[in-house]
């Protein structure tokens, strides 16, 4: 090749590489449509704190809930509540030299109100799921985690301790919708008052050990105090108010069928906490009827099951195609208001060749009160002499709640998903007397 070919080869090598560059800082730029954060990676220097171990994490979460037509109250008004996150993921390995070691601190901010509380529900009974499954746990800071992890003999164990929720790691669940039933760990929607989803943290330790590379186990231990919900305590870190522990373990399959993904996830729990039966006294009386305190047990516990599995590709394109999704718990009947729940969810990622990221969502889930409980709330009714539903002192008889969500979710940027959805909840708060709800939502999650 003579000189003057190479010299016009290597210029034109440099002006594709430069071109490519460029794109690329465009890429990197505050707004950028293909940035992985809005704020961008200032300048470079994101990218060289993660190379250093420091990835830091800025996120925001916007849901607004309006109903459409039914509910406990049908005069139509929307609501909103959101979330602020900033926190810090750190290579420890990358800061200080400390092999397959790995810390997180996450710091949550709630804010607005819910449709659910006095629109949708009695709120006296209230709703058992949510159609904003972001509100809740008070209008406050939060320290929701505080973590430190380690891997030993080759990746085998893992060990986790510090202050963070069981959903974080058993009956871990997506939350690619805005109604609650279909977002999260569900043993925590519905294991009364001792399974706390984030943002609530709780000093814990998880031990997890690799089978194989398919299937792993793990057990758990975290501190069950009822303190750490109140106003004020988001940061509380001592140990005062110590109710129990939470005993979780959980078996995790992870294969490919046909190549696709799948996850299916089958748990237990116990809770060492005293926990009141729902029925009866000391002498197995109804307490209702009595006016003795309820029985008190020494424990709770409930088991649940996950499967998530990835069904199609899109032309070949595995990170497109059709999904499917289950769950269900179980609870204690003696001491659980809801004694068992189900779901189950569809969700196409990459519907439309001109819209690859985007998806749509169906779920529909089952919620169902303990019959016990139902029975207790009819013996109050007759202790206090009340049988008409528009009585204050009525208490609402509770069954079956059933929940509907389908969404589209619009992958604007890598950095903003906008997700406009329609629920429909049936007999809301398992209140056959409450008329059905039609709610329109709208779900925005970013990454600054």
């Amino acid at each position: 090749m003579k000189m003057k070919n190479k010299a016009r080869l290597i210029c034109q090598v440099s002006a594709a590489a430069a071109l490519v560059l460029a794109g690329n800082a465009m890429a990197d730029e505050a707004f950028s449509s293909d940035s992985r954060w809005m704020t961008g990676d200032w300048g470079g220097e994101r990218t060289k704190l993660i190379g250093q171990g420091i990835d830091i994490k800025m996120d925001y979460v916007g849901e607004v809930g309006g109903n459409l037509h039914g509910g406990f109250n049908d005069d139509k008004t929307a609501r909103y509540a959101d979330q602020f996150g900033l926190g810090a993921a750190l290579d420890l390995e990358k800061l200080f030299g400390w092999d397959n070691t790995q810390a997180k601190i996450q710091l949550t901010n709630r804010n607005g109100e819910n449709i659910s509380n006095d629109r949708i529900g009695d709120p006296r009974a209230g709703t058992l799921s949510s159609s904003q499954e972001v509100y809740g746990r008070g209008h406050m800071v939060r320290l929701t985690q505080l973590w430190i992890q380690h891997q030993f003999f080759d990746n085998k164990l893992d060990v986790k301790a510090g202050y963070f929720g069981e959903g974080e790691d058993f009956n871990t669940f997506p939350c690619e919708f805005q109604n609650l039933a279909f977002c999260g760990s569900q043993v925590g929607n519905w294991a009364t008052n001792i399974w706390y989803n984030w943002p609530v943290s709780q000093a814990a330790i998880r031990v997890k050990y690799n089978i194989n590379d398919e299937l792993y186990a793990q057990i758990g231990a975290y501190n069950q105090n009822t303190s750490q919900l109140e106003h004020g305590n988001g940061f509380k870190l001592s140990g005062s108010g110590t109710n129990g522990t939470v005993l979780p373990v959980e078996l995790v399959w992870s294969p490919k069928v046909n190549n696709l993904p799948g996850e299916y996830r089958v748990g237990y729990y116990k809770s060492t906490s005293d926990a009141d039966d729902v029925l009866k006294d000391d002498n197995g009386q109804n307490a209702a009827t009595t006016g003795n305190p309820y029985r008190v047990h020494d424990s709770k516990h409930g088991y649940w099951f996950v499967a998530q599995q990835q069904l199609t590709s899109h032309n070949g394109d595995a990170s497109r195609g059709l999904n499917i999704a289950a769950n269900a718990t179980f609870h204690d009947k003696d001491t659980n208001f809801i004694d068992n729940y189900q779901s189950l969810m569809f969700v196409y990622k990459g519907p439309f060749d001109a819209r690859p990221k985007d998806d749509v969502g169906i779920g529909f889930a089952r919620i169902h009160v303990n019959d016990d409980v139902k029975k207790n709330a009819e013996l109050t009714n007759v202790a206090n002499g009340v049988s008409e539903y528009d009585n204050p002192l009525f208490s609402p008889i509770r069954e079956t709640e059933y929940n509907y969500e389908i969404n589209y979710g619009f992958h604007v940027t890598n950095w903003l998903t906008v997700r406009p959805n329609l629920q429909y909840v049936t007999h809301p708060g398992g209140v056959d007397e409450v008329d059905n709800a039609l709610v329109a939502g709208l779900k925005i999650q970013s990454v600054f």
